[in-house]
Parts: C-alpha cells; structure tokens; sequence
C-alpha cells in the first residue's frame, strides 16, 4: 500500500512540476520519507503507520486541487450564461411549450 501512495505522490508532483520534476527538492524528498520508513512484513512501526497515513493524506489533497483547478478552468464562465448554456453543461434542455414560445390566454 505504501508503494501506491508514493507512486502517487510521485505522480502529483510529475504533473505540478513538468519534466524536470526528479531534480526538485519535493521529489526527494518523498523518496528519503519512504525509503527510511520502510520495514520489513514482520514489524509494525507506528511511526511508519503515522507517515503512511500523513502521505495518503496529501495525496488526496494534491489529487483533489489539481481536479478542483481543472473543473474551475472548465466551467467557471466570464460573466453570466444564458440558462439554455447552463442547462447544456449539466447535460439537461430547458422545456419548451406547445405552440411556441408563450401561453395564448
């Protein structure tokens, strides 16, 4: 499990960083925390479960912002949207009524 997050990890920071992503201190510094809490399968190191736990965390922060900027990006509009553009981004179409446009009374 330990390996999955620091994969992830690794990842986030690929993508935040761009190419020369091994060279920056971030990156080494994931590797170092992982490396120097690794334990063999019959030790159980809290400390080591307190780093795992703290890594998943950030994980989940870094995934999280790089999706919520990304979604900003997408969908945030420069002013307001008429409400046919907005039912369109949800996927829906606004209702039309039988015989054009408005009630005849």
């Amino acid at each position: 499990m330990a390996a999955v997050t620091c994969r992830g990890l690794l990842k986030e920071i690929r993508i935040a960083k761009g190419s020369d992503y091994r060279n920056t201190l971030v990156y080494k510094y994931v590797l170092e925390q992982f490396r120097r809490n690794q334990v063999t399968g019959a030790q159980l190191c809290r400390a080591r479960m307190e780093a795992l736990h703290a890594a998943r965390t950030y994980l989940c922060l870094l995934t999280s912002t790089r999706l919520h900027l990304r979604l900003h990006e997408r969908y945030h509009g420069r002013g307001e949207r008429a409400p046919e553009v907005v039912a369109g981004l949800v996927g829906l179409r606004l209702p039309t009524q039988p015989g054009g446009k408005g009630w005849e009374t």
